[in-house]
């Protein structure tokens, strides 16, 4: 199998993690690709169709995009039990790591791939409304989930506040939340996530 990936992207990294997390990285090689908009790398959209990452090319069936289908079928595959049956906690909270995610990522790609003449500061703030309003309900409502058995949720969520800081740390999203920030100084500490850690 082959990951299609670009840069610190925290969806690849959501992937990467659980491969560590389920001793599956050395069945899978890691193909860096450009996922830029408007440059995408023709490799990618031959395997994805929409040209984003990570996308996981297969010998023995369709390539699989999209990083909850990636998570699923490798969370099957070793039988680790990451999704668990009727686990829709599980799914809201792998939803809200994915929402905060795509709206930091969406705050840096106002600023890389637009001219800086017609960035949205209005905008870039609505992005980070959204993060807020995650992180808030995380911090509030979901540390009993979190200081439960790991599941991708607790991966997804690891992977959004590593994103913020290695894009947003300016933003302080600690600050106000130390049931969150303690969780995470924890989680990052596992080899998996160490071993994954985004680089400029």
């Amino acid at each position: 199998m082959k990951l299609l990936m670009a840069g610190p992207s925290p969806f690849v990294r959501k992937v990467l993690v659980l491969l560590h997390e389920t001793g599956q990285a050395e069945d899978v090689e890691t193909v860096t690709v450009t996922a830029a908009p408007g440059g995408t790398d023709a490799t990618l959209k031959a395997a994805n169709p929409v040209g984003k990452i990570p996308a996981l090319v297969r010998d023995e069936g369709p390539t699989l995009y999209d990083s909850k289908v990636i998570c699923r079928y490798l969370d099957a595959r070793a039988e680790a039990g990451l999704y668990p049956e009727k686990g829709w906690e599980t799914l809201v909270l792998e939803a809200t790591a994915d929402a905060m995610m795509e709206a930091a990522v969406l705050m840096v790609y106002e600023k890389r791939f637009r001219p800086e003449e017609i960035w949205s500061n209005d905008w870039i703030e609505a992005q980070w409304g959204k993060v807020e309003g995650a992180l808030d309900a995380l911090n509030a409502r979901w540390m009993g989930h979190l200081a439960g058995k790991m599941d991708i949720g607790h991966i997804g969520v690891a992977c959004g506040l590593g994103y913020l800081d290695f894009r947003h740390g300016d933003r302080d999203w600690r600050k106000g939340r130390d049931a969150l920030a303690a969780w995470y100084e924890g989680f990052a500490a596992r080899p998996s996530m160490q071993a994954t850690e985004p680089k400029a």
